[in-house]
This record gives structure tokens, sequence and C-alpha cells, in this order.
């Protein structure tokens, strides 16, 4: 009795495991072994598609053949041993050399010249199948991107509603997600030091495993989080349905720092000023540093005529700074009313914005049917089409986020950063003289644009913004004046006009 081998295959793990397609091909293949009084020496039995080549448990077996460590082999049908040519061409060679190939569900004498045409027209027809069955998926695939659905499984963060459904946020890992943005924004985390911020705020896979440096990395650069669906293979941008977590301003911010290696290297001491004062002469940032109990910043410039500034030092400038925003009670009531007065006022050119933007977004759809119709005619190919699709994808996904703000009552035009600001100023000097060392540092980042250190003193450099604030109408003697001044106005007016040119936060 000569040995054979058996080989019977599933397309998936998934039904390799709780299929019966092994289990019959299995018991239909020792059913013809006992007719035929062939006896199977070894087993092959492969998950894997067979619309490629590369299966590694079929390449072993051809191996093993070629080697004649077995006289043929059994396979089930001829499809599950070829659905794509090449592997069926090296099946072929077997039989050509001397192997014996028997198919059980198929009663043909392949070294016949008949039996042989009929096994090829039989695998060509399976190769052809296969070939049909991957264009109808992937026309599938295609249709449920194009309206808005994620086919694959759902990032972390999000979770799975069937296939005929949008992402929803996962309200457990979800936060941890936008956490892990806004944090990264800062520019003040590495990846590896966000990696272990966010595990230990208590982020988690889907499976309950900790996230890998490279997992969060493909996190922070997916903009899924964002409306977006990318694909990875092809760059491809599709409209998403789902909720978003944030805002294409905070992505973008991101990207940016992650294309530009921006953040700032981790403190070995946590000085309050780390990293904030610079030296006027070199611009070099002054080092912090503990000698016999006092906090001292020291310039390391070999040649730079700058030495040290103690810290209590730069306290004092700070406070002194912070001491001319306090408001009294008039010029704050006055700023408040002011300030809702504005609002007022913004409300009808925040409906005509809105109106804007809708049309802009009308716009950016008739863009891309253009751009479609180009294709379709041949005036531009696919890689010029894919990139400027992308690209008015990218502006639609941030006038989408604009009109959401301001639909949802959050404008954008800069009065609730003035009236936080006008709030934060008014008890700077409270919350300066008491606060833990990140709320200082943070207060300072708020408000001054430099500290520069002048041989052992430290000059305060205020932005814009708060510098009006600080030197409104002043008294001969240089204390604040006292009243609202005619110029408030003014004051407020230029205010208001620095916060609406900035970039509204992200979320």
């Amino acid at each position: 009795m000569q040995n054979y081998f058996a080989y019977i295959r599933v397309s998936t793990a998934k039904q390799g495991e709780k299929g019966v397609s092994l289990q019959e091909q299995k018991g239909a293949i020792e059913s013809y072994a006992r007719r035929f009084n062939l006896e199977i020496s070894r087993w092959f039995e492969e998950r894997e598609t067979a619309a490629k080549s590369g299966r590694p448990v079929f390449a072993e077996m051809l191996k093993l053949l070629r080697e004649r460590k077995g006289v043929g082999v059994i396979i089930h049908k001829i499809d599950r041993s070829a659905r794509n040519l090449k592997d069926w061409a090296n099946l072929g060679e077997m039989i050509d050399a001397g192997s014996q190939v028997h198919f059980v569900n198929e009663s043909l004498d392949l070294h016949s010249r008949g039996g042989r045409l009929s096994a090829d027209i039989q695998a060509v027809v399976a190769a052809d199948y296969i070939r049909n069955l991957r264009e109808e998926t992937r026309k599938g695939f295609y249709g449920r991107l194009k309206q808005g659905l994620y086919p694959l499984p759902a990032p972390i963060g999000y979770l799975d509603q069937g296939r005929g459904a949008a992402k929803i946020p996962d309200p457990r890992r979800a936060p941890l997600v936008i956490q892990a943005f806004r944090l990264y924004a800062t520019g003040e985390y590495s990846l590896p030091r966000l990696l272990d911020e966010i595990l230990r705020r208590g982020l988690r896979t889907r499976t309950g495993g900790h996230p890998s440096l490279n997992g969060l990395s493909r996190m922070l650069n997916n903009p899924f989080y964002t409306g977006l669906i990318r694909l990875t293979s092809t760059g491809e941008l599709f409209r998403g349905t789902h909720e978003t977590l944030i805002s294409q301003a905070l992505f973008e911010r991101v990207q940016q720092i992650l294309n530009n290696k921006t953040a700032n290297r981790t403190a070995l001491h946590d000085f309050v000023f780390r990293r904030m004062i610079r030296c006027e002469n070199c611009r070099y940032s002054l080092i912090g540093e503990l000698q016999k109990g006092r906090v001292y910043y020291r310039c390391h410039t070999r040649t730079c005529s700058t030495k040290s500034v103690r810290e209590d030092r730069l306290d004092d400038a700070l406070v002194t700074a912070f001491d001319r925003f306090v408001l009294d009670k008039e010029e704050l009531d006055y700023a408040r009313g002011w300030v809702k007065d504005a609002h007022v006022r913004a409300d009808a050119l925040r409906t005509q914005e809105i109106e804007n933007l809708k049309f802009q977004l009308n716009q950016t759809e008739a863009h891309v049917e253009r751009l479609t119709d180009a294709l379709l005619d041949g005036t531009i190919d696919r890689e010029l089409f894919e990139r400027r699709k992308n690209a008015v994808l990218t502006q639609e996904n941030g006038l989408k986020g604009r009109l959401a703000a301001l639909e949802a009552g959050k404008p954008e035009d800069g009065l609730v950063h003035l009236e936080k600001f006008l709030e934060l100023v008014n008890t700077a000097s409270f919350l300066y003289k008491h606060g833990l060392p990140e709320e200082k540092r943070d207060l300072v980042k708020k408000v001054t644009s430099n500290l520069l250190s002048v041989e052992k003193n430290v000059v305060v450099e205020l932005k814009n913004e708060a510098k009006l604030l600080a030197e409104r109408t002043q008294l001969p003697y240089s204390s604040p004046y006292k009243g609202v001044p005619r110029t408030w106005d003014k004051i407020l007016a230029q205010l208001l006009k620095y916060f609406a040119d900035e970039v509204a936060p992200a979320n």
C-alpha cells in the first residue's frame, strides 16, 4: 500500500473553527481512501483563502511531493486546491512529474488528455468564480464607504453596531481618546510619555489589553475621529456618518506636531518655570537648578554674560505684572454689560455666517461632483482626482465643524474667549499667588509672550491683549484709573478683535 498526503482547506480561520467544512472534507477523503485502498500518511490542514498563492501549508506539501516523501495527494475538490491559476500550474507540474493527485468529488483521470482538460476547465472556472466574488465584495465594501459607513472593525473609542449602521462613541473609551488628542496637542508630550499617561488614566483596547506605541500613533493619525474615513491602502477619504470626537483643527494641530516632532522633552525636575525664561543676550532657555534650598535659572552659554536669576525674583516680577490687571467694580460691570450687548449684535451676524457656511458646503459638494465628471471624461487622471478630492473633503470637514459650533450656540467671533479672558485677568494676581506650580505655568503662558533674563533681573513681556489691558488709562501716580475711562469701549473692541482673529480653540 502506497502512502498519500491528504489536503483539506477552509477559506477563513473562523470557518475552520465554527464550521463543519473541515470535518466534512476529512470524512469524504477517508471514505475515498478506504474505497481505493490508499493509505494516508499525513494530513495537511489549512485555514487560508485559495484566491492568491502563498499558502504556507499547501507550499510545504508541494515541496514534500517534489522530494518524493509521498506518492501523491488526495483532495476533496478541485476548488479546495486552487482558485488561482498559479497554484493549479504548480499542482500540474507535480502531476507531470508522476505524482498521483486524486479529487474525491471529481472522478477524473489526470494522466489522460480528456481528464486533464476537464480538470483545467474546472480550475479556470474556480479562478473566475473567486475573481468575481472578490469584485462583488469590493463593490459592497466601497458601497458602504460611499454611504458613510465603515465596514471594518471600529477603531478604539468607538463601538460596532452592525454592518448597516454607523459606529457610535464608546462611553468608556471615547473620553480617553479625546484626552489623548488634547494632551498631545499641547506639545508637552512625546509619544512614549503620552502612552504612559493615557494608560494611567485607563485607556484599554477592545480586548482589554494595553495599546501599543504603534497603536497610539495610528490612533493619532486616524481622521476617523474627525468624521472622515480614510483607506490606509489607497489614502482615499470618504465622508462618515458617525459622530465625531474631535475637531478638524485639533486633528491638524496633532498632525503638525507628529510631522515636525515639536513635542517638548520631559523635564527631569519639575521646576515651575522650566524652559520658559530666555536669556536676553544669547536667547537660549535658562536651565533650572536647585542650590542650597533655592531655585536658580542659569544660562549655560559659556560666552554669555548672564549668569543666573533667582526664582523668587521672577515671582516678584510676575506678581507686579499681574497686579496691573485687576479691574475695579465699575470697570468689570461695564465690561460684562458691553459683552452682553455684543452677544445680541453677534446673533444676527452668526445667522448670516451660518448661511454662508451652508452655501460653501454646497459648493464643496458640487466641486466633488465636477471632479468625478472630469475623471469619467478622462480630463484628469485617478491620482490627481484623489488628491483634489481629499483636499476638498478636508476643507468640507473644517466647514462642518465651524457650522456645528455655530448652530450649537458656540460663537467663534471671540466673545466667549473675551469673557473668559476678562475673568481670568481680574483674578490673575490671586490665582498666581495661591496656585499650584502647573497652574502658575498655565497662567503665565496665557498672558505673557516672553520672560527675559537681563543680568539678574527678569523682564515680563505681556501678550498684546494682556498688554492692552495692563496699560489702560493710568493716573499720574501710576495706579489704574478708577471708574470707567472713555477709552474703555475702544479697549474692549480691540480685545475682541484679538480673540476673533485667533483660530477657535480645538475640541
